[in-house]
């Protein structure tokens, strides 16, 4: 035997699960060397069974490694993507593969069900930035301004606004208000990047994307000096000046619609790194240079926890019904007004 996690043991890579498991290795026999299949498979093939005897779905983001974003997810994509979908799933079980305010939403969008995260420390610097208090402080001194949250925050936040929004369709949600000025928390960057798409005045919040803060302009300009004629698309969590270096900016849903557009010869991706690693195998006419700033909270979850986390139906997240029923309202909002 492999090993044993909880009481399931974890059989060998026999020619079954190979079998079981061809779909995703054909997917990821460019990502992944064939050695380490061999490990990955028997978990791959163990989660695809589990979830039918739990009735479970899983929500996976852009972020997740490749054998878990190719390998066992459900449903793939952006932190709008899986808002969406949490409230459409036809299951009992939901496991959410990104962070803890992901898995809050898919909660406080389907109270009744089970949800879990594979590793209750998977946080978000940005999340984490800003507190409940911090929300009031700010309604106090600007009275009467619609709060605009980025759904990077916690369901106490959320509660504390009027209305969330994504990278992908914050400008949008910012105009639905019909209003000259909103409090835009908290990532400072992504509120720098709206302020320059619209009229409306943005108040702004000090919060940032350790992952994204790291990139910089000069760094985009060694990119184009080493490969002429590259192709540069940015996150709007990134620095203006990084912002300004970029041809395109956008959510990571916008970037690979982008990709899909255009089909540039050679791309980089200014993001977090495995991005490139699960976007490539759906564009394998275009070269990615890839860069690594990994975001050491995603790369918490892994294919032993989430199978753990099947087995168990551990760890679950819960939250408070009163803060989950203020914080259902903004994020419903954001829902209604729909993809940019």
């Amino acid at each position: 035997m492999v090993g044993t996690v909880a009481q399931y043991q974890i059989p060998e890579f026999t020619p079954e699960i190979a079998k079981a498991t061809q779909p995703a290795w054909e997917r990821l026999k460019g990502l992944i060397p064939e050695v380490e299949w061999a490990v990955y498979a028997p978990y791959i093939a163990e989660i695809n069974r589990l979830k039918k005897e739990k009735n479970a779905v899983l929500l996976v983001h852009n972020y997740q490694t490749p054998e878990i974003f190719h390998g066992v997810a459900d449903i793939a994509g952006d932190s709008l993507a899986l808002a969406r979908e949490a409230v459409n799933v036809d299951a009992d079980v939901i496991v959410l593969c990104g962070v803890h305010f992901m898995a809050e939403t898919a909660k406080i969008l389907n109270p009744s069900k089970t949800v879990l995260i594979p590793d209750m420390a998977a946080g978000c610097s940005l999340a984490e930035s800003i507190t409940g208090a911090d929300v009031r402080r700010l309604k106090a001194q600007y009275p009467g301004v619609p709060v605009v949250t980025y759904v990077n925050t916690s369901a106490e936040v959320k509660a504390e606004s009027d209305v969330c929004c994504t990278s992908g369709n914050a400008v949008q949600v910012v105009e639905s208000l019909g209003v000259d000025k909103v409090i835009f928390i908290p990532d400072e960057y992504l509120g720098r990047y709206v302020a320059e798409q619209t009229d409306v005045e943005i108040i702004l919040y000090e919060g940032c994307c350790e992952v994204h803060e790291k990139f910089t302009a000069p760094e985009l300009r060694e990119y184009r000096k080493l490969h002429p004629g590259i192709h540069v698309i940015a996150h709007p969590e990134c620095p203006p000046d990084v912002l300004h270096e970029a041809d395109f900016v956008g959510s990571t849903s916008g970037m690979i619609n982008h990709l899909d557009e255009t089909r540039p010869k050679e791309v980089v991706m200014i993001t977090e790194c495995s991005m490139s690693d699960n976007v490539s195998v759906q564009f394998p006419d275009v070269s990615f240079v890839r860069p690594c700033n990994l975001c050491d909270h995603m790369k918490r979850i892994t294919l032993p926890k989430i199978l753990h986390s099947l087995q168990t139906l551990q760890p679950e997240v819960l939250v408070d019904p009163d803060i989950a029923a203020r914080a259902r309202r903004s994020v419903e909002r954001m829902l209604e007004i729909g993809p940019r």
